[in-house]
Order: structure tokens, then C-alpha cells, then sequence
């Protein structure tokens, strides 16, 4: 696990601005740090929603220079075939973001539609379970909420292994922290999650493996 240190201006915890880089993610974050190397000046970046795709995003555009659409997607044909005309004559780098590859996008303009088709095309993966972890672990962190070292995971082991679905899971423990003043322990988690209806959530722990 690794991370990139990004250069803006913070606006809560110390690590906010990191963008945790592992497996899922890997290959997006080199295909941009090596910009200048694109065959076109446009690239596709695609990731589930809250994986960090806009952080990364703003990242390469620091690095670059760049413009950036995001939601690229639910954008006019004729915007984004303007956008593309227009980077490609001043050769300057353009990063358009979605929720899927372009071929999955509603494109009427046959000509934009082999353009985005042909374009090269990264995606953020669904989160491994290291940065699974690292995300629970940097959420509670910087919500400055106490938790025992066994819940991260514990939760890992409960919750679909989507960003935001944590990010919905650690924020709904944060406050159920502070509304209760408790340390987010893992029965303290399980009773949060319970109430909440999260699923599965097995009624107790299954037992250790018994050692021969």
C-alpha cells in the first residue's frame, strides 16, 4: 500500500488529500502520472462512485495542467466533441471521468462515439482488501473517532466491499460514537449496524478454529 500526497489546500484531517494507491487502482494512477506518454491528448478514467476518481482527477490536472470533465457521461454530444477537437489542437490533455466505458455511454454522434471508443480508457477497480482496510481505517482517523484495533476487520468481513459502502458504514459508527460517547468497539459496531439494517450481520462472531 501505497500513497500519493497531493499538493492542495486541506480542509479537515491531516490525510484527507491521500490518495491511497494498492491494487485496485494501481494501473489508473501510473496511466496518468505518465500523461505526456498518451497517443492522444485524452484519456477515460472510470471507477465507482466515492472511490476517489475526482481526487485523482485533480491530481492529474495539478500535474499536467489539464482540463477535466467530470461526469463525462451525462454530458452533450456536442460539448464533448468540442472538448476533444479543442485538446487535440492545442495539445493539451484532457481527462474525462464516467461511471462506465465509454462504449456503455448514450453517444448519438457516430464521430464522438469512435473517437471515446478509441480514446485510452483506466479504470478504479472495486477496492482489495487492503485498501478496503486502509479506507476504514483513514475514515475513522480523520473523523477523529476512537476504535478498537479488531474492528476494521470485523467490519470487512460484514459489509459489501464497495467505497461507499464504507464510507456509509464508517459514517454511520462515527455518529453513533458521538451520540452515544462510546468507543466504536465491535459490539458497539454490531449494534449500530443492526439498528440500521445493515446485511449480513450475523448474530455473534463464529468461533476460533479449534488447533489440534
Amino acid at each position: 500500500m501505497t500513497q500519493i500526497s497531493l499538493p492542495f489546500e486541506r480542509h479537515g484531517g491531516s490525510s484527507e488529500n491521500d490518495f491511497l494507491v494498492s491494487d485496485a487502482n494501481r494501473i489508473a494512477v501510473a496511466h496518468l502520472e505518465r500523461w505526456r506518454e498518451w497517443p492522444l491528448s485524452i484519456s477515460v478514467l472510470t471507477g465507482p462512485s466515492q472511490s476517489g476518481r475526482t481526487i485523482l482527477a485533480r491530481h492529474f490536472a495539478q500535474m499536467s495542467g489539464g482540463e477535466v470533465i467530470d461526469d463525462a457521461q451525462t454530458r452533450d454530444d456536442h460539448f464533448l466533441f468540442h472538448a476533444w477537437n479543442e485538446a487535440q489542437t492545442a495539445h493539451r490533455p484532457l481527462l474525462m471521468i464516467g461511471d462506465a466505458p465509454p462504449s456503455n455511454w448514450d453517444v448519438m454522434l457516430p464521430d464522438l462515439r469512435s473517437r471515446l471508443v478509441a480514446a485510452p480508457h483506466v479504470a478504479i477497480e472495486a477496492p482489495d482488501e487492503l485498501l478496503a482496510r486502509a479506507l476504514i481505517c483513514r475514515a475513522f482517523d480523520l473523523a477523529g473517532a476512537s476504535y478498537a484495533p479488531d474492528v476494521p476487520d470485523w467490519l470487512l468481513r460484514r459489509i459489501e466491499r464497495r467505497y461507499d459502502a464504507i464510507a456509509q458504514v464508517t459514517g454511520l459508527l462515527d455518529r453513533a460514537a458521538l451520540s452515544s460517547g462510546r468507543k466504536i468497539s465491535v459490539a458497539m459496531a454490531k449494534e449500530a449496524l443492526q439498528s440500521a439494517g445493515f446485511l449480513p450481520i450475523v448474530p455473534s462472531d463464529p468461533p476460533p478454529p479449534q488447533r489440534e
